[in-house]
């Protein structure tokens, strides 16, 4: 099974400063286990699964995994996603706004000069942090827990808790140990800078500490808590990836609903096929199928050609218990 792919450049003006995201299209045929494999073989923070929508509202459904879990909702995949969709000839019900249908409901895009940008999905968990994870946040960055200004819940899906540090230029001196949290780092710039906010996230991946070069949905969280609290006005532009050499810019706005909106430019840098099943026998030697992506639903469609092939190479009887205990895994 061979299926368009495409990988798209998120939240950057320039080619290869954003957050890069692997966009699957017309995955409907493809199984969980399939989608967790080739997200964790791309080796990117997210790989998205676009497919038919089960909510008639929706233009599009989509799935979304990182390299360890599938996730409801998360920022740059949702902005590369819609990108990689209308690029393939997508046509939203409503024009100029794409419906997109997630594990977190259902997601508004819209199309803006510059990019696309969507609605910020409500906090799921929110307030203050217990002071023991404050203290323990603060070792794991390296900084004394006075220099944590706050620390707030800005959990949106992933998990993120957030500390406010009181400038960018301390944002970008932190130098973390392990982090077993989805935790995200903020802090101002001086007023009249171009950009309101220096943001960095970081995660825990193999027993280590990963930093994610630019995250949507922690942007997304940070705003509902710093808007909230009169810390920024909307609208802003916040940095992230500067410490990674990446140049990630995220356009905050609210409209006269007071729905926050995240945007950032979109680019494909990739286009091309990705095979999703494979299935082959070597010429020679004792049987061994290499068993890949799609390997049942390979068995199902040309079970009469394998078995075939197996009478040909070893013998009936063998061939069959062979067959069949690979079909039932």
């Amino acid at each position: 099974m061979t299926l368009p792919f495409r990988q798209v450049d998120v939240f950057a003006d320039e080619p290869f400063l954003g957050n890069p995201l692997a966009v699957v299209h017309d995955a409907d045929g493809l199984t969980t286990d399939q989608m967790r494999r080739l997200a964790q073989w791309t080796n990117l923070s997210e790989t998205t699964f676009l497919m038919r929508p089960s909510d008639e509202r929706a233009d599009y459904r989509v799935r979304i995994f990182s390299l360890s879990r599938e996730l409801p909702f998360a920022g740059h995949p949702t902005l590369g996603t819609c990108h990689a969709w209308l690029e393939a000839g997508g046509s939203p019900r409503q024009p100029g706004t794409v419906v997109q249908e997630c594990g977190a409901g259902l997601v508004e895009v819209r199309c803006e000069p510059g990019g696309l940008a969507f609605a910020a999905p409500p906090l799921l968990r929110s307030g203050p942090v217990e002071e023991s994870l404050v203290e323990e946040i603060a070792a794991i960055l390296g900084i004394g827990r006075g220099d944590i200004m706050d620390a707030q819940w800005v959990d949106n899906g992933p998990g993120w808790v957030a500390v406010l540090l009181d400038s960018a230029q301390a944002v970008l001196a932190v130098k973390p140990g392990y982090c077993p949290h989805d935790l995200g780092v903020v802090g101002p710039y001086p007023a009249g800078s171009p950009q309101a906010l220096e943001v960095r996230a970081f995660f825990p991946k193999d027993g280590a500490t990963t930093e994610d070069p630019v995250t949507g949905s922690l942007n997304a969280s940070l705003a509902h808590w710093l808007l909230g609290t009169g810390r920024v006005t909307a609208p802003y532009v916040a940095s992230q990836g500067t410490a990674l050499g990446r140049r990630g810019r995220v356009r905050v706005s609210a409209d006269d609903e007071q729905r926050i909106w995240i945007g950032g430019a979109t680019t494909t840098l990739i286009t091309g096929t990705v095979s999703v099943a494979v299935l082959r026998f070597r010429s020679s030697g004792p049987f061994r199928p290499i068993l890949g992506f799609g390997t049942v639903g390979i068995l199902r469609q040309h079970a009469t050609e394998i078995i075939e092939h197996l009478i040909h190479k070893i013998g009936t009887s063998i061939s069959l218990m062979i067959f069949i205990r690979c079909y039932l895994g």
